[in-house]
């Protein structure tokens, strides 16, 4: 059986998802009420029977190492782990990971103890569902070195993604990373044996590889720091590389538009991404919380995690995080709460009423529309938040941003009674 060690890499700034990346790191920011987006490629691996895993970390980490830590634990028979490899200085490099090849060169005195068949390399900020078993087994089959995860875009999509050109076998003879609207990539297009006659007509790297062990030790045996514009584009000539062709749903959660649309579709009646599929469940943190509670409200198309109340209000397009308290004549249209991360106490409520601030959630008879709202955020009662007409433009303001055309409200702040934004 094939040995298949698995690289999550978790350490960008995230600076496209700020503020939710302000104190916490990308794969880190909470998704579909209850998730983190490191679940995703995570429980991908689980699914596929690959259970030898290392989470490589650099940047604001601390709460992404403590959901790994209190969330994944296998057994002591199955040899399957889930460990983080946060970058450290050595007597070898005293430097932070520079890029993608860098943070997994960095780390080689950890796992290569392991002797692996081959490197599965990962995101750990991508939506998708994929049977990475199938994806070793075509890259068996075609006796590649590497293999390219990628997914059919259109052209307007390629703008901002690494485009690879393959032959009638699929094997890759080009590569070119990002390349703008204005480049004339029309001979990228796939091949018309292998095109599926609609306007997705070039294939996108999603950043998912898997590397033979000594492709992966020649392939880093220099001081590139990057897969997608360096490592791999320097493969092609010398290496067997091919493509794995995914037609599923993918999203690369690259920035808050994409973050919120991707959240709120969970909500409707036929979602792109099935949080439902019972043969390839999504894991996270089992919180033992109790039922949401709904007390006479009118909901449509959303979603409400557990350990909610939710009193008299309306809900329409919207998913709501764990622990959100919701007061009486609110209504929420088209908004993700991510919820809290405790239960204020009655003693807690009472000294924030003497200290005249709201307690942890939506107050009464606030109208919410179009926006994020990020843990532990205190929303007073009649607020009203992208509801009335007037010019918002993107940027940064005293206790909220807006990043296309959304409205985000950042973790823990407060936002007093009666504010209108």
């Amino acid at each position: 059986m094939a040995k298949v060690l698995s690289l999550i890499l978790g350490g960008g700034k995230g600076t496209r998802l700020y503020p939710l990346t302000q104190s916490r790191s990308k794969p880190a920011v909470p998704f579909g009420g209850k998730f983190r987006l490191v679940d995703i490629p995570i429980s991908n691996c689980i699914n596929s029977g690959f259970r030898q895993i290392y989470i490589l970390t650099q940047f604001n980490s601390a709460s992404l190492h403590t959901h790994i830590n209190t969330t994944y634990k296998f057994d002591n028979f199955s040899k399957g782990f889930i460990e983080i490899l946060a970058a450290e200085q050595t007597f070898e490099h005293d430097s932070w990971y520079e890029g993608t090849a860098d943070a997994v060169r960095k780390n080689f005195q950890h796992y290569a103890s392991l002797e692996p068949d081959y490197y599965l390399i990962l995101s750990g900020d991508q939506l998708y569902k994929m049977d990475l078993e199938s994806f070793l087994d075509e890259h068996i089959k075609n006796g590649a070195d590497v293999s390219i995860a990628s997914t059919p875009v259109t052209r307007r999509a390629a703008n901002d993604l690494g485009i690879v050109k393959i032959d009638e076998t699929g094997k890759i003879i080009e590569f070119h990373e990002k390349p703008g609207p204005d480049k004339d990539i029309s001979d990228l297009k796939i091949p018309p044996s292998q095109s599926d006659g609609s306007d997705k007509e070039y294939l996108a790297s999603m950043g998912i590889y898997i590397f033979n062990a000594s492709a992966m030790e020649e392939g880093l045996d220099n001081k590139d720091s990057d897969f997608g514009k360096q490592i791999i584009p320097s493969m092609i000539s010398t290496k067997n590389v091919h493509a794995y062709t995914y037609k599923g749903y993918w999203e690369d959660i690259g920035k808050i538009s994409d973050f919120f649309d991707a959240t709120l579709n969970l909500a409707t009646p036929v979602p792109q991404f099935n949080l439902y599929d019972e043969e390839n469940p999504i894991y996270t943190k089992q919180r033992d919380l109790p039922p949401s509670k709904i007390n006479s409200c009118t909901i449509n198309s959303s979603l409400a995690t557990e350990g909610s109340i939710i009193t008299d209000s309306y809900i329409s397009n919207s998913v709501i995080g764990i622990r959100t308290i919701i007061d009486s004549g609110a209504t929420l249209d088209g908004v993700y709460c991510m919820g809290a991360d405790r239960y204020e106490t009655l003693a807690e409520k009472e000294e924030n009423r003497r200290r005249g601030i709201p307690n942890i959630g939506i107050g009464s008879g606030s109208i919410i529309k179009g926006a994020i709202i990020d843990k532990d955020v205190r929303i007073g009662s009649a607020c009203r938040i992208g509801v009335d007409k007037m010019d918002r433009k993107d940027g940064s303001y005293e206790n909220y941003h807006i990043i296309d055309g959304i409205i985000v409200i950042p973790k823990k702040t407060v936002i007093p009674d009666g504010t209108i934004i």
